[in-house]
């Protein structure tokens, strides 16, 4: 499983069997009679490997954060292979592998939208590198892809127990042989086809992206900001042209807070105004941490002013300066567990205080109430902060409102050189292939780069190093049946496993209290 995923070695095709030991251990614990408490030693240490030798990169961040991600993902995974277990148990077998798949994929669909969102570690993530293998997430996202994956193992685990346990011959399986290699090959070449065939849609647009290399740790917040400005106008005075479109700088690239309402009266927005007076026709995608005053408390993020009436939030935000040097505003909504939002704490409010308290940098940030998108120099456009890329249906409901490009800023020098940055780039390929997009993503420290609507990165930054790019991408309106439906199948089959779950509890209920 570790070697499946981008990064921890890029071999996706292992993930087809990686699940196949799992499910022998739990099919000997089924057949023995063993109690199901074994079950969960095995699926907590198996996944808890798995979490560990993907994501231990979060330990360069968060040491505290890391431990918490590396355990409760761990024991959320095993609890969806401890129900599975317990429906195949107490309700029939047949029930129990079909419970295998609709858990497993109700539990990533849910993994996106509750409070301890984390879809980082969904299994269809692993073609992120190989995005010619499921072109077929225009259709389906990568739930479907998930959703592949455990039918493989569901139906390549028969064939070992049958084949290698059993000493049953091929021919005696061969219905079961022929089966398995259609799921295997018929959506890989489709993807193929679809992968050499398809052609870039829309309207060309020139981008420049700027990587300033700012180091996050020692410079960014503590810097000048006049000088890491001065980094981003000049690196963008070398690739504008008059066709020039946008520039793009990463996340927080004005990274001291300041009121949305005051923007006028800075001394480093109208800095941003002469350097922008240089590029012509060019709109300026910048990253900034903002605040907004209101009368009442308007969320669980607003805190009250010291000394004074009122509340203010603190937002991560997108910031456009338009072709009329309008600045227009957009807040990321997706927000990163611990450093940006305090898990749960609209319910147990207390956890806001103490976070900040026991020195929280700011606690829960402020959010949308619904995603956005901007608008410039005749394009329609979705701002993406960081995180935000990581979540298909999140995008595609940008898409939905007219966005023809995605642009996304992050920051990615928190876990240094390691395979989170890499892995971060990785899923927003996936992004261009739902809703075939063309992608300008700006990185404080890198990568930077030029995605096409297939997935394939174009053009290309170096780690740690500063540095800018131009290209020309395609804008592109029509929707795909994903950007139109979104997770229909994540939801249809969440709602499957609700009712089987539910199903399961009312069966064992019966058999223990009422007489047979």
């Amino acid at each position: 499983m570790v070697f499946s995923y981008p990064y921890t070695g890029s071999i996706p095709f292992l993930m087809f069997f990686a699940f196949i030991p799992l499910l022998l251990i739990e099919d000997n614990i089924f057949r023995k009679r063993i109690r199901s408490s074994n079950l969960f030693l095995h699926t907590y240490l198996i996944f808890l490997i798995y979490n560990v030798g993907t994501t231990w990169w979060i330990w360069f961040a968060s040491p505290g954060g890391a431990m918490f991600a590396f355990i409760i993902n761990a024991l959320l995974m095993s609890l969806v292979f401890q129900a599975i277990h317990i429906t195949k148990k107490h309700v029939g077998i047949r029930e129990g592998y079909t419970a295998f798949v609709l858990f497993w994929v109700g539990f990533e669909y849910v993994h996106y939208y509750w409070e301890l969102s984390w879809p980082w570690l969904n299994l269809g993530n692993v073609f992120a590198r190989h995005p010619q293998w499921v072109q077929w997430y225009s259709f389906s996202g990568v739930l479907a892809g998930t959703a592949w994956l455990l039918m493989l193992n569901l139906f390549g685990f028969f064939l070992f127990k049958n084949i290698i346990l059993k000493r049953k011959s091929i021919k005696s399986e061969l219905k079961l042989v022929v089966f398995y290699l259609f799921i295997v090959l018929f959506p890989l070449t489709y993807s193929i086809i679809q992968y050499v065939t398809y052609k870039e849609k829309g309207i060309k647009s020139e981008i420049v992206i700027t990587q300033p290399n700012i180091d996050p740790y020692n410079e960014k917040f503590l810097g000048k900001i006049k000088n890491q400005l001065n980094k981003i106008g000049d690196l963008a005075d070398r690739k504008v042209t008059k066709n020039t479109d946008f520039v793009l700088a990463p996340e927080t690239a004005l990274p001291f807070e300041f009121f949305e309402e005051e923007i006028q009266r800075l001394i480093y927005f109208h800095y941003l105004l002469d350097r922008k007076a240089r590029w012509k026709n060019a709109s300026l995608l910048i990253g900034a941490s903002t605040m907004r005053y209101y009368k009442h408390k308007n969320s669980r993020a607003s805190r009250k002013i010291e000394g004074g009436p009122g509340y203010y939030e603190s937002y991560n935000s997108s910031l456009l300066i338009n072709e009329y040097n309008r600045p227009h505003f957009v807040h990321k909504s997706k927000l990163v567990l611990g450093v940006e939002k305090v898990p749960f704490s609209n319910i147990f409010p207390f956890l806001e205080e103490l976070s900040i308290n026991n020195g929280g940098t700011t606690g829960t940030l402020g959010i949308e109430d619904e995603s956005q998108v901007l608008k410039s120099n005749g394009i329609t456009f979705a701002p993406i902060v960081c995180y935000e890329s990581i979540y298909g249906e999140f995008i595609t409901n940008q898409c939905k409102k007219g966005a023809e490009l995605l642009f996304i800023i992050t920051n990615d020098g928190w876990w240094k050189d390691t395979p989170g940055y890499k892995q971060h780039l990785a899923l927003s390929r996936l992004r261009a292939v739902e809703n075939r997009r063309s992608i300008a993503r700006s990185a404080n420290t890198g990568i930077s780069c030029f995605i096409n609507q297939r997935g394939d990165v174009i053009q290309q930054t170096k780690w740690w190093k500063k540095d800018v790019i131009r290209d020309v991408i395609y804008r592109n309106k029509d929707k795909t049946f994903y950007t139109r439906f979104g997770n229909i199948l994540g939801a249809t089959v969440a709602y499957a496993s609700l009712f089987l779950f539910i199903f399961s509890i009312l069966k064992i209920l019966k058999n223990k209290y009422l007489p047979r």
